[in-house]
C-alpha cells in the first residue's frame, strides 16, 4: 500500500492510506464491517477533534455523524460513488417591493445548511445560499446579506456587542425595516440585551435568532425559526431587540422574547427559551405568516425614528454567583484588580452572607457599584424584609428587582462604558427602565410553562 504523507480528506496515516487507495471521496456511501457490527453511511470529511485516531466518520441515514474505530480486523466497502449533480439552481431574483431586511451573520449552529451531495454541513452566508436553502424567505422580505463574525458565543465579548451594535445602528441609517441577526444560543441573551441598550430609538425590530440542532439533523429548527425571524424583521409592529426561537417542541408556533428578558432554560430542547418575569411579546405562525401580539409593546416600529448610537461597554464589570462558603478573597481579589463594577446573583430575595458585606463596603468606599440580583430569576429582589439585606442596603448596594442577573451585568457594563463612573448616578441609571428588563408587579401568573 502507498504511503500517504498529507492529509487525506481530513485524515491522516493508515486511514488516509485506505481511504486514497480505495478511491473514495467525501460523499461516498460505505460499509464498515467490523465484527458483528455494520455501519452504513455517507463518507463525511475528517473534524480535527479526532486527531490522529484510527476514526472514520460517515453521517447515517437518520443523519447523525458517527466515528467508527478502524481495527485490524475491520472491512471497508465501497456502495455506491456520490451522485455527480449538475447545477440547475434558477437564477434568485428577489423582490424590491417587499420590506427591505438585513441578515447579519455572527457564526452558530443556525447558519449550518446541508450540502446534499456530501451530507456536510457549511455556513449559509449569502442571500443566494439562504434563498436556495430557505425560499419562504424571500416572499417576505427582501434582503441584504452581510458577515460581520464568525465567532462561538462562548467567545464574545464587548467588545463584540459594540461592532454588532455599530453595524446594526449602519442599517437602521440605510433605510432598513428590521434587521435579522444569527447567533449562537448559549449568550443568545447578553448580546440581545446588550443591543437593546446599545442602540436608541430604534426604528424597527433587531430579531436575534437560533438553532438548537444543525440542519443535517432530522429534527432540526433551523429554517423554521429563520421564517419566523424574517417575518418578525419585515412586518412585527415592535421596535425592540428581541429573541425570535421555538415556541413548543413542534413546528407551530415560534415566540418573540424581549432581549432583556430572555434566558436559555434548557441546553437542547427546540423549545429552550423563556420569558423570565414577563410575557413573550408575539407568538409567530410562520407559514400562515401571521404574527399574534400576546405581551406588551414597549417600543412601536417607525420608520421616522432617528436610531442613536450608544455602543461603549465596560469589559472590566464581574457577574458572581453566590454560594454557601464563598470566600470574601473572591470579591476582594476583584476590587484590587480594578473592577469598576460587580453584579452578584445572590440567594432567595437577594441575600449574601453576612460575612462577605463588609467587602461591599468596602466597594463603595472606592467608588465601585455593586448590584444585587437573585439566583431564583422568577420574582424580585427585596431587601427589606430580611436584615441581611437591610445590611446590604447600608452597605450602599444596588438592588437589582426583578433583571436577569446576566441583564444587569449587561446593563452596568454599559452605564459605566456609555454614561458615567459617578457612583450615584449609575444607582440611578440602574434603578431607571429603559428596555422594559424591570417590569412592574403583574398578576399574571409567569412561572416557567413546564419543568423538566
Amino acid at each position: 500500500m502507498n504511503s500517504v504523507d498529507e492529509a487525506y480528506l481530513g485524515y491522516k496515516g493508515r486511514i488516509a492510506n485506505i481511504l486514497k487507495n480505495m478511491g473514495l471521496d467525501v460523499g461516498d456511501r460505505i460499509k464498515i464491517v467490523r465484527g458483528d457490527r455494520v455501519f452504513e453511511g455517507v463518507l463525511m470529511p475528517r473534524e480535527k477533534l479526532y486527531g490522529d485516531r484510527p476514526i472514520i466518520v460517515i453521517k447515517l441515514d437518520n443523519g447523525y455523524n458517527v466515528g467508527v474505530r478502524i481495527d485490524e480486523t475491520a472491512k471497508i466497502e465501497l456502495v455506491a460513488k456520490k451522485e455527480q449533480r449538475v447545477s440547475t439552481k434558477p437564477k434568485i431574483v428577489q423582490r424590491s417591493n417587499l420590506p427591505h431586511v438585513t441578515f447579519l451573520s455572527t457564526g452558530g449552529t443556525i447558519v449550518s445548511k446541508v450540502d446534499y451531495e456530501t451530507g456536510a454541513v457549511k455556513p449559509a452566508l449569502t442571500v443566494e445560499e439562504l434563498l436556495e436553502w430557505v425560499p419562504e424567505i424571500g416572499e417576505t422580505a427582501y434582503i441584504d446579506a452581510k458577515v460581520i463574525l464568525n465567532v462561538f458565543s462562548e467567545d464574545l465579548t464587548p467588545s463584540h456587542w459594540a461592532l454588532m451594535a455599530e453595524k446594526v445602528y449602519e442599517e437602521f441609517k440605510k433605510g432598513k425595516v428590521g434587521l435579522v441577526i444569527a447567533h449562537g444560543t448559549d449568550t443568545m441573551g447578553y448580546t440581545a440585551a446588550a443591543l437593546a441598550f446599545a442602540i436608541r430609538r430604534k426604528s424597527g425590530p433587531i430579531v436575534f435568532v437560533g438553532a438548537q440542532r444543525s440542519s443535517d439533523r432530522p429534527s432540526t429548527d433551523s429554517a423554521f425559526n429563520l421564517k419566523s425571524a424574517f417575518l418578525v424583521a419585515a412586518q412585527a409592529n415592535i421596535a425592540e431587540s428581541v429573541v425570535v426561537m421555538h415556541g413548543e417542541t413542534g413546528d407551530t408556533y415560534a415566540l418573540v422574547h424581549r432581549g432583556v428578558k430572555v434566558r436559555k432554560m434548557h441546553t437542547s430542547r427546540r423549545d429552550a427559551f423563556q420569558s423570565i418575569n414577563d410575557l413573550p411579546i408575539a407568538r409567530v405562525f410562520p407559514d400562515e405568516k401571521k404574527i399574534e401580539i400576546i405581551g406588551r409593546v414597549l417600543h412601536q416600529r417607525n420608520k421616522d425614528e432617528e436610531p442613536v448610537l450608544m455602543n461603549k461597554f465596560d469589559d472590566k464589570v464581574a457577574l458572581i454567583k453566590f454560594y454557601p462558603g464563598m470566600h470574601p478573597d473572591i470579591l476582594e481579589h476583584l476590587i484590587d484588580d480594578g473592577y469598576h463594577g460587580i453584579v452578584v446573583e445572590g440567594t432567595g430575595l437577594g441575600h449574601i452572607a453576612n460575612r462577605i458585606i463588609p467587602v461591599l463596603e468596602k466597594a463603595r468606599k472606592e467608588g465601585i457599584p455593586v448590584v444585587i440580583t437573585s439566583q431564583c430569576l422568577f420574582g424580585r429582589v427585596d431587601l427589606y424584609v430580611y436584615s441581611t439585606g437591610r445590611r446590604l442596603i447600608e452597605a450602599g448596594v444596588i438592588p437589582g428587582s426583578d433583571m436577569l442577573p446576566e441583564t444587569a451585568y449587561v446593563k452596568l457594563s454599559w452605564i459605566l462604558g456609555s454614561h458615567t463612573m459617578d457612583l450615584e448616578k449609575v444607582s440611578e441609571l440602574m434603578l431607571k427602565n429603559f428596555e422594559g428588563e424591570i417590569n412592574p408587579r403583574l398578576t399574571v401568573n409567569l412561572y416557567p410553562r413546564w419543568i423538566i
